[in-house]
């Protein structure tokens, strides 16, 4: 079983990669989407999306990234995937799936969807240019205005001869409101012969046992489960393994925060220096009570050092709490 971390644009970017992966459990990341019009683009818009091109395109604990490329004609989407190899990608993945207005306003993400020549036309011309050793990857919804031609998608995607591909079970109308409709993921694993990986509405180890039952798949892709859960992919992987695992406590969570807002501070103005913090904090909150007290603190500071006292507070009192033998964690899995 693969565990991989999805592709959120705006939210997880390389701080977060090196962070999640550090913890553990994860196998496999997708950077953000990168737009490709009618140009190739220079090696640098690549390193920024994904500075792990500098080291083998692995984080720091050695887990893998592909690069994700999000357009709708076949030869840039080609030929930007030719210049991503050639500057070290191990991987390409092409978006399919992003359910923003504005994206599928400019012929890209899940729009691709109400038309599945164009996504079998993108995916061919992206493995006929690609070696045949670098995996071409696809990751879909279930459909556009509705989910009545998955199957139809999975099978262009699996004919254009995509590596595997990632299904997020629901359709881009649905957006992200539960369910997620796995069972429909059960139904292209049995059209196709590649691997199919599950994604969405995955927050729990309850939610990753039902998905496995009812998709059939063997792999799974978490995104905001793993956002406010940053361990879930360790919990899941215990649970498959028979193994006790002690979920992480707020402490921990807590000064990893601390060396996220630290690596991200510099990219903001004085005015929005916690923004990224805060927007973490809001998927946090879903599993740590603590989350949520920390949030309200700091939705209002503007500098670096209101919001690092909040949170050495926040550590300080969950040390405390411990030493009391109060946990502030959840029950082991």
């Amino acid at each position: 079983m693969r565990i991989f971390l999805a592709p959120m644009e705006g939210v997880v970017d390389h701080f977060l990669r090196e962070l999640l992966t550090n913890i553990g459990g994860i196998d496999v990341c997708v950077t953000e989407f990168i737009r490709v019009n009618d140009q190739v683009l220079p090696p640098k818009v690549f390193q920024r999306f994904c500075p792990e091109l500098f080291t083998q395109c692995k984080t720091p604990s050695g887990v893998p990234v592909r690069i994700q490329l999000l357009g709708g004609k076949p030869e840039p989407i080609a030929l930007n995937a030719v210049k991503a190899v050639s500057i070290g990608a191990n991987a390409i993945d092409l978006n399919f799936g992003c359910p923003a207005k504005t994206v599928n306003k400019s012929d890209g993400g899940a729009c691709l969807l109400r038309t599945p020549h164009r996504l079998y036309d993108i995916i061919k011309a992206t493995r006929q240019a690609v070696p045949a050793h670098i995996p071409v990857t696809a990751k879909m919804r279930l459909g556009f205005e509705d989910r009545s031609n998955y199957l139809e998608n999975a099978l262009a995607a699996y004919e254009a001869g995509a590596t595997e591909i990632t299904v997020h079970a629901r359709s881009k109308a649905d957006g992200y409101r539960p369910p997620a409709y796995w069972d429909s993921l059960a139904d292209i694993k049995q059209a196709i012969d590649i691997p199919v990986i599950a994604n969405g509405e995955i927050w729990t180890v309850d939610d990753f046992i039902r998905c496995k039952e009812v998709s059939q798949c063997d792999d799974f892709m978490l995104g905001r489960g793993l956002l406010s859960c940053p361990d879930l992919a360790l919990q899941i992987k215990a649970r498959e393994a028979g193994t006790d695992y002690q979920p992480m406590e707020w402490s921990a969570i807590c000064h990893m925060l601390q060396r996220f807002f630290d690596a991200t501070t510099e990219q903001y103005s004085p005015r929005h220096v916690g923004n990224r913090l805060k927007q973490w904090l809001n998927y946090l909150r879903r599993h740590y009570p603590e989350a949520q007290i920390l949030f309200e603190q700091i939705k209002r500071y503007r500098t670096k050092a209101e919001i690092d006292k909040a949170m050495t507070d926040s550590i300080c009192t969950s040390a405390q709490l411990q030493a009391n033998g109060v946990a502030d964690y959840a029950e082991p899995v």
